[in-house]
């Protein structure tokens, strides 16, 4: 696993960790079922805080690219296979409700950018 943290970015230390791991499992660079280092191990190798990567490894779990098996660890879940078509479901459905409401396209893509962003 290849992440870095950017202190200088204007982007949070956790959202950097999310994205890098998260951008990982999708590409199959971190397959099903790799073992991630615990949360402290992490903080410390990144210099950032353990509350930082806990964040990053909670949203990542209720995201479901990654699972916690208690003492075992956490590891990469087979549910991150199917993320990426549960979204897509999810843009169709958003993209029928706003063709439904009239909204433009362009309007509907500015509330979706804005949503990503909150």
């Amino acid at each position: 696993m290849r992440i870095s943290v950017d202190a200088d970015s204007g982007v949070p230390p956790f959202e950097q960790v999310r994205s890098s791991i998260a951008e990982q499992v999708r590409s199959g660079e971190l397959p099903v079922g790799t073992k991630l280092p615990t949360v402290r191990a992490l903080a410390a190798d990144l210099g950032i805080a353990v509350n930082t990567a806990a964040k990053a490894y909670r949203e990542l779990e209720q995201a479901g690219l990654l699972e916690t098996r208690g003492r075992a660890g956490t590891f990469v879940s087979d549910a991150g296979n199917q993320a990426a078509a549960r979204a897509a479901e999810a843009a169709a459905t958003y993209a029928q409700i706003t063709r439904a409401l009239g909204i433009p396209t362009e309007e509907a893509l500015a509330i979706v950018q804005a949503a990503l962003k909150a």
